[in-house]
């Protein structure tokens, strides 16, 4: 967003403030009293009811409204529309962690009144994104249905009739090339209301030029394999549709069970898509979740990439790296460099499953190693793989009933750490995941974990009967379309119960290979561990054998490997790229540091590699590098992205300057040698620090003109706002 934009945003601000006295006048415009909605500085909300409109989203001060149509469940192979007879306010609106309020209203069902819907709502006073839930409740017993054989379940519509730019935002294309999911903007022409096709999202946006707004679901899923999809209608109405696992065939209604849907966006601004774009940004950082360290910009450090040079540069083996003597040294290392979380990845523990410390690895149960990162003031992380429990665990004891199953056959992988052994896959969508969760709360408890780096969980992975995701009565396709569904609900949910727990846990979930959920659902708990080392051999049809050879391709210092890591920056139009870890590499030459350091400051705060291996002037480059970051890692996490020329081409331009401040950074690679110059978009401040042969001036408006000659390979860096 451009600083007239910021002052434009500032000025409806303090504009709705003044017409906040006329809320109640506002409201009965719509047929309801001021007890049936609510109003913010940027928005109000009323609810009607009526089988057109639920309830009504309203821009301040403009006037400019968004009518969301209700929900139609199918109950008893009827389809039963959310058309209310009465609404009335719920419990008291609650103040919730991240500052934003919690509304609740309750109606019944005009046509069908042992139904009814509670709608949630959460609004915050500074963003105009809303977040809001249905929950259907039954007075007596009935069941949701399915008379066709597939999910029938609207759960809303909107008209872009008057936004004649509307835009499909796709953030879980799994993009080959870099071996890792990328976001996709797509238009969506007249042609495709007119032929009614269907949009995955999980975002749609429409603009006019003068207003915007978009809609969005919290969910995960890999392109084309929808669970929900926006289906488009030839009036330019968008139903967001369930496509499948949504529910089951039969699930039950009644005073003990209730069906709560996924939560949804919405929100509306004077202005165009950049601005709105801007605005969502600022809502996933800020405003969507409870999970407040989730959101801190923090460096990570995490072994494995150091485990696969064990194994395949040095001929040892995995877990060669992962003991005391060896992780104590790192820590030493990367507390010099400025890492704020030491992560230790598989091998850890003794069994899978159980998750107890190894003691031949760590004899004192990782008690030398906390109080180490204690000393510095550093965190402890650790990997799980959510899903897999050894054969010999004591867990599996207990629940022998939660394997996972496939056509009736249980799933098992080979074990990691000892020959012969195996890892049973346990379903999470079954009480498996409640053991799960307490083992982590008691581990959070027993070593000071507060970093959980959670692998290996996909949208397939179970369809027996018995579970949470359906019984004998469903089919296997209908048990196993449930199970993808509820996945990504289970462990946003899971992920949440640990951060109460431990207020100051961070969850990560590895979306590095295809089948792994991408999208808005998870980020409302924790955050997306998004790139691994790139594409496999296989990946670019380069035949290897795989029992003798590295099969990663992008796993050497260097430019390539930072091209790989930075393609997925456009999410941070989007989605804050604090929350798509990625890890670069401390290796020397120097030349190689620069170009990791540079990337790694846009946000995806990650480094990995063999760190007894770097050179002391390599450990004080990278320490001064962090040093300089964290003056203004916030306002580098806060501002909306500039991003001129392409990946890997010569210039390469970012720039993350926070239009209040002027703090940030500036970040030019080339792969050409020569000079270039480049003036950025905001006022930056004028304390500032410029790598060598950087010049900065500033001209009348405060913007910086960096001009620069580069010897490529290399990065150029400005930092705004540092001492």
């Amino acid at each position: 967003m451009t600083s007239k934009n910021a002052k434009l945003v500032r000025r409806d601000f303090l504009l709705s403030i003044s017409a906040m006295a006329s809320a109640p006048a506002l409201l009965k415009e719509h047929g309801v009293g001021s007890s049936t909605g609510f109003r913010t500085p940027l928005f109000d909300v009323a609810l009607i009811g009526s089988k057109e409109c639920l309830w009504s989203y309203r821009i301040t001060p403009s006037g400019k409204e968004h009518r969301v149509g209700p929900p139609v469940f199918n109950v008893d192979n009827q389809p039963r529309v959310a058309s209310l007879a009465s609404v009335k306010a719920g419990r008291e609106p609650r103040r919730l962690p991240n500052g934003s309020t919690e509304y609740s209203y309750v109606g019944t069902f005009s046509s069908f009144p042992d139904l009814s819907l509670t709608v949630l709502f959460q609004a915050s006073e500074e963003n105009p994104i809303l977040r809001f839930n249905y929950i259907l409740r039954s007075a007596r017993r009935h069941a949701l249905t399915k008379p066709f054989g597939r999910d029938e379940l609207q759960y809303l519509k909107i008209s872009f009739q008057d936004m004649p730019e509307v835009k499909e935002v796709r953030l879980s294309n799994f993009l080959e090339l870099v071996h890792a999911y990328t976001m996709e903007e797509v238009r969506l022409a007249p042609r495709d209301f007119e032929a009614q096709t269907s949009s995955m999202g999980p975002l749609i946006v429409a603009s006019n030029g003068q207003s915007s707004m978009l809609v969005a679901y919290e969910h995960g899923s890999q392109v084309p394999d929808a669970f929900l999809n926006f289906q488009l209608r030839p009036d330019r109405i968008a139903a967001l549709e369930a496509v499948k696992g949504n529910y089951l065939s039969g699930q039950i209604l009644d005073d003990a069970h209730n069906y709560q849907t996924v939560w949804f966006e919405t929100g509306g601004i004077n202005g165009d898509e950049e601005r709105l774009a801007s605005a969502f940004r600022s809502f996933v950082l800020r405003h969507m979740t409870q999970n407040l360290a989730t959101r801190k910009p923090l460096i990570y450090y995490n072994t494995w990439n150091a485990q696969e040079r064990s194994k395949w540069f040095y001929g040892k083996t995995y877990g060669y790296p992962i003991n005391r003597a060896r992780v104590l040294k790192d820590i030493d290392i990367a507390r010099q460099m400025g890492i704020d979380v030491y992560v230790i990845d598989s091998g850890w523990f003794d069994t899978t499953g159980d998750w107890n410390v190894n003691l031949k690895r760590f004899p004192d149960g990782l008690r030398s190693v906390k109080r180490r990162l204690d000393r510095y003031g550093m965190k402890l992380g650790l990997w799980f793989g959510p899903r897999d429990a050894g054969a010999a665990s004591k867990v599996l004891e207990g629940y022998r009933d939660c394997i996972a199953t496939i056509h009736g056959k249980e799933i098992t992988l080979p074990g990691w750490w000892e020959p012969g052994s195996v890892d049973y896959s346990m379903c999470l969508v079954s009480r498996y995941m409640e053991a799960f969760g307490k083992r982590l709360v008691q581990l959070s408890k027993e070593v000071g974990v507060t970093y959980f780096k959670w692998d290996g969980v996909s949208t397939s992975g179970c369809d027996a009967p018995g579970h949470w995701h359906g019984s004998a009565r469903q089919t296997p396709e209908e048990r196993a379309a449930s199970y993808g569904f509820q996945i990504v609900q289970v462990i946003t949910r899971l992920a949440d119960q640990v951060a109460a727990a431990c207020p100051d846990a961070i969850v990560d979930i590895d979306t590095t290979e295809t089948d792994r959920f991408m999208g808005l659902g998870f980020l409302a708990a924790g955050r997306f561990f998004t790139i691994n080392n790139g594409p496999y051999y296989h990946d670019y049809d380069i035949p290897i054998n795989t029992q003798h050879h590295y099969s990663n391709v992008f796993a050497f210092p260097g430019p390539a490997r930072t091209w790989i890591c930075r393609t997925p920056l456009p999410h941070d139009k989007w989605i804050p790229s604090i929350l798509c870890l990625t890890h670069y590499f401390a290796d020397d030459p120097f030349s190689s540091q620069q170009l990791n350091m540079a990337s790694l400051i846009l946000g995806q705060n990650g480094i990995w590699g063999d760190l007894p291996r770097v050179s002391d002037a390599g450990i004080r480059y990278i320490s001064e590098t962090l040093g300089r970051y964290k003056q203004v890692w916030n306002d580098v996490a806060a501002a909306d992205p500039i991003f001129v020329g392409q990946v890997s081409g010569s210039p390469e331009i970012h720039e993350k300057i926070h239009p209040r401040t002027g703090r940030g950074a500036v970040v030019i690679f080339a792969m050409e040698s020569g000079e270039y110059a480049y003036t950025t978009t905001r006022a930056a401040s004028s304390k500032y620090w410029a790598s060598e042969g950087v010049s900065v001036r500033f001209d009348r408006k405060g913007r910086a003109k960096l001009k620069l000659k580069l010897q490529a390979p290399a990065a150029a860096l400005a930092f705004f706002g540092v001492e």
